[in-house]
């Protein structure tokens, strides 16, 4: 389990992050929803060890202390990391992106499963394994990243705008294959603007707000909160 206690990060004056509490299990999905500038962000990158910020709290993961640890160190532990924008060698190939994000020992240590398993849920990089990576459509380009971090044998898969710039169909395919990564038992926190889609396969959600959590509930009822329906959702859905 992923548990993130009175989590505070500054950039100098500004306080982006204060006393944030959240925890992910397991085969769970963890959504967390905030107007832009609200936190969700910095919160994913500070976990991930690459967040510019001054941070004061506790991440720990299944008894490991994180906060502080170096980014290939918290990879090492079992934390991934798909960034807004993707993040992916785009002059390197479908399968080169692949491979590197099984660099660390522990992602050495289960490549074969997990590369079986990456090509299972999207049959596609098998065919375009060839191809340089920035010649791919949007939605291929997100396929790698995610592909990549998996290769990465993470406990926990944090993904911050992954639907960001897709189309609609493409969207429901990347959400309903992260429903399939869930069910493999690994956890995923979830930063992404398509509140409905993303609660919709949420098995809970947070609201932050001004770095602040002001919310927690089951998925299912926050998509009956008529306060989220107002801020989110854009009316009863």
């Amino acid at each position: 389990m992923l548990t993130i206690s009175d989590l505070s990060v500054s950039y100098g004056l500004h306080r982006a992050l204060a006393g944030v509490s959240i925890n992910v299990s397991p085969g769970e999905i963890v959504v967390m929803l905030g107007a832009n500038g609200a936190g969700k962000s910095t919160l994913l990158r500070t976990v991930a060890g690459i967040c510019a910020g001054q941070a004061d709290g506790k991440i720990d993961l299944s008894g490991r202390d994180l906060q502080s640890r170096k980014s290939d160190e918290i990879v090492e532990a079992g934390i991934a990391f798909v960034p807004e924008g993707r993040g992916i060698f785009g002059d390197l190939t479908v399968w080169e992106n692949l491979m590197l994000g099984a660099y660390s020992d522990r992602g050495r240590r289960g490549k074969e499963k997990n590369l079986k398993w990456v090509l299972e849920l999207f049959p596609k990089l098998t065919e375009r394994k060839s191809q340089v990576a920035r010649t791919m459509s949007g939605g291929e380009q997100q396929m790698v990243a995610i592909g990549r971090a998996m290769m990465a044998n993470p406990e926990i898969l944090m993904l911050d705008e992954p639907s960001l710039g897709l189309s609609p169909l493409l969207c429901t395919e990347l959400f309903g294959n992260l429903s399939h990564i869930r069910e493999t038992g690994m956890g995923v926190l979830l930063v992404e603007q398509n509140a409905k889609q993303s609660l919709a396969i949420a098995d809970r959600g947070y609201l932050i707000e001004n770095g602040e959590i002001t919310g927690e509930n089951a998925a299912d009822a926050m998509l009956e909160d008529p306060a989220v329906q107002a801020a989110y959702l854009g009316g009863a859905v």
